[in-house]
C-alpha cells in the first residue's frame, strides 16, 4: 500500500513539473505584434514550396508540414533559424534575410492553409505502443489532446513519421534546444524504439 501511495505521489509531481513546464515555455515569448497579411504571406512563401511543398503540404519524409500549423509557432522558429537559436542547413540561410513582417505574413498563410498528412504504413502494434509511451510521459498535457498544439506548441499530428524521429532524436541528444529545455526532459529517458513509435502513433493520428 506504502508503495502505491508513492507512486501515486510521483506522478501526481510528475504532472505538476510537466504543467510547470509547459506553463513557463508558453510564458517565454512576448505575443506576436499586430495581425499578418495572408495574401502577402502566399507570394512570400513560392520560395518555400522546392521544400515544403505547395500550401505547405510537404511530401519530403524530412520536412515538416506547415499546412495547418499554429501561426505563433510558426513565426517563432523562423525567428529562431533567423537568430540562430535553431540551426539547420536549409533553414537557416533562407530565414536570414527574412524581416519581422515577412515572417509573420508566412507564419499567417500557412496557418490558413489545410493540412494534407502524408500516412506512414506502421503496424498496429508499433501504434498501440506509441499511445501508451504519449500517455506515460504526457504529451497532450502541453501538445493537446489530438496532438492539434496551441500557440507556441506544435501541431503535430500527420507530420512526417522520419521528422517526427529527427525531431525527438535531436531533443533527446540536446542538437535542437530552442524549447526552453521541455521537450528534453521528456525525451531523456525515450529509447530508440520508444521515439519510432511515438511517431508512428502521432503520424496516424486522424
Amino acid at each position: 500500500m506504502r508503495a502505491a501511495a508513492l507512486r501515486g505521489t510521483r506522478g501526481s509531481t510528475r504532472r505538476v513539473w510537466v504543467a510547470v513546464l509547459c506553463g513557463w515555455f508558453a510564458a517565454a515569448w512576448l505575443p506576436l505584434p499586430a495581425r499578418a497579411d495572408a495574401d502577402a504571406g502566399k507570394a512570400k512563401a513560392q520560395v518555400c514550396v522546392a521544400c515544403h511543398g505547395p500550401m505547405g503540404n510537404s511530401t519530403e519524409p524530412d520536412c515538416p508540414i506547415l499546412a495547418g500549423q499554429n501561426a505563433r509557432y510558426l513565426y517563432l522558429e523562423l525567428r529562431d533559424f533567423k537568430e540562430g537559436r535553431r540551426s539547420d542547413p536549409r533553414m537557416s540561410p533562407a530565414a536570414a534575410n527574412l524581416s519581422r513582417e515577412d515572417m509573420q505574413d508566412l507564419a499567417d498563410y500557412f496557418a490558413a492553409q489545410k493540412l494534407v498528412p502524408v500516412r506512414f504504413k506502421s503496424d498496429n502494434a508499433s501504434i498501440e505502443a506509441g499511445r501508451k509511451k504519449a500517455a506515460e510521459v504526457l504529451c497532450t498535457m502541453c501538445h493537446q489532446g489530438g496532438f492539434s498544439g496551441q500557440n507556441e506548441i506544435p501541431r503535430v499530428t500527420g507530420q512526417p513519421y522520419a521528422y517526427i524521429v529527427k525531431q525527438l532524436q535531436d531533443f533527446r541528444s540536446h542538437t535542437r534546444t530552442n524549447d526552453g529545455g521541455n521537450m528534453a526532459s521528456v525525451t531523456r529517458n525515450l529509447t530508440d524504439e520508444d521515439i519510432r513509435n511515438l511517431a508512428a502513433y502521432i503520424n496516424n493520428l486522424q
